[in-house]
């Protein structure tokens, strides 16, 4: 994001958005994306205590349900004891709900439109949206129509395969559609083929900023918990992007899914009017779909800086990244990158210190205003540095990233757009979740 939303949103205090269910994978990530903006803080919210918990430093419990009759009243509380400016849903009905009742909160719902939320909830209205200009799995009406088996069936409002079932025969089929405790269901073209996740975001001007294919190479309870770029399809999959993007006018991240069927071809399964789970991939890519969607919903114009490096991304109860980058030589920032909020950003320091066990030369790069061997000393960091270098006189950072392989860290776009031009990888603090 342009260092310009430096001069637009930090002249205020911090944002304060509230993020609900906030232990929800899709809060979890929103929690990662954001945790080190020095423009938004996060409140987390949940109605059951999960690992939000222990993640959020700021956790309401006991938010009701949003289908609750008293969720209106205690929402408001909490917007005006914690001065919330926007609320970031996490979940599919979630976000349905807090759209049909913005109006009434008088703040911003971060994420899509009340139309495009409800269109999105609904698989149904999806298809119908998309028919004839999509390719869409074949909806039967009844069992008494079905042929042919297997068939998929899914719920008409769900999310992560949840009530979602194979039918091998009549008799399974009516059994499923038994224990669907009166839930709308599908009956559809069963796709037995690999399948896909493709992450986008669109701007509030109408605008597709990016689209990314990813492979569901495995997936758990409905999660892909191992996902790499993908570049089958991929001119199929940027049209099927340009026209979801024009019919259903999304705004900020958003995601689509497709599986090939039995004769080879992608076909659509849904469309979600949220960033993905497993989204984090392209964040380490440079692609913070979280914020890049809050400072959207602010009204603030946005940029996009994309590394391009092979990555892989496993999950399994956390997430590691597997970058392939020959680099000798860091050069990190000190203010608001090394310390942030007055505290050292110990991940990163973490990450440095690994960096030195692995033979990596380790130079800070700074305009710090005050005594920087002081302020080295007063967060005990004197040692770990190779090289200081203090740049006093305005000069651009990129005079002095002089290794041929290196890689800079630092909190302002600015500074990193100018290294990406001379062809050096560079990272925001949010992405240093690297484990490499």
């Amino acid at each position: 994001m342009p260092d310009t939303h430096k001069k637009t949103l930090a002249t205020n205090r911090k944002k304060r958005i509230l993020v609900f269910p906030c232990g929800s994978e899709i809060g979890l990530e929103i929690h990662r994306s954001m945790r080190y903006s020095t423009h938004f803080e996060l409140v987390g919210a949940s109605s059951v205590d999960d690992h939000g918990r222990f993640i959020y430093e700021n956790y309401i419990a006991d938010l009701p349900f949003h289908t609750h009759t008293n969720f209106i009243n205690e929402t408001k509380k909490i917007i005006l004891e914690h001065k919330i400016d926007a609320i970031y849903p996490t979940m599919d009905a979630v976000a349905e709900t807090l759209q049909n009742i913005a109006l009434q909160f008088n703040i911003r719902v971060i994420g899509s439109s009340k139309q495009t939320t409800g269109i999105c909830a609904s698989k149904r209205k999806t298809y119908s949206a998309l028919e004839n200009l999509i390719p869409i799995p074949k909806i039967y009406k009844s069992i008494s129509e079905l042929k042919h088996f297997p068939i998929f069936i899914k719920p008409d409002r769900s999310y992560g395969a949840r009530g979602a079932a194979r039918a091998d025969n009549t008799e399974s089929a009516k059994q499923i559609l038994a224990n669907a405790d009166n839930q709308e269901m599908l009956l559809l073209e069963y796709l037995p083929g690999k399948e896909w996740t493709v992450d986008c975001f669109s701007d509030r001007h109408g605008e597709l900023r990016f689209h990314g294919a990813r492979g569901r190479n495995r997936v758990s309870n409905g999660i892909s918990v191992n996902t790499k770029p993908c570049k089958e399809f991929a001119q199929e999959f940027a049209q099927w992007a340009d026209i979801i993007n024009n019919v259903l006018k999304p705004r900020g991240a958003w995601f689509f899914q497709a599986k090939l069927d039995s004769t080879g071809k992608p076909k659509l399964l849904e469309v979600a009017a949220r960033l993905a789970g497993s989204s984090g991939l392209f964040r380490m890519l440079g692609v913070n779909f979280a914020l890049l969607s809050t400072f959207d919903a602010f009204d603030q114009d946005v940029e996009i800086l994309t590394n391009d490096f092979p990555i892989e991304m496993d999950r399994a109860l956390e997430s590691r990244f597997k970058i392939d980058i020959d680099y000798t030589h860091i050069f990190v920032d000190f203010d608001d990158c090394l310390i942030i909020n007055g505290k050292v950003n110990h991940q990163l320091v973490g990450f440095l210190y690994k960096a030195i066990g692995e033979g990596k030369h380790i130079s800070l790069i700074t305009r710090h205003a005050d005594n920087l061997s002081k302020s080295l000393e007063k967060y005990r960091l004197t040692q770990i540095f190779d090289r200081i270098i203090h740049i006093t006189d305005g000069s651009p950072k990129s005079d002095y990233v002089d290794a041929e392989k290196a890689v800079f860290i630092d909190d302002s776009f600015y500074e990193r757009k100018h290294l990406s031009i001379i062809k050096k990888y560079t990272f925001s603090p949010e992405q240093i979740d690297l484990n490499s």
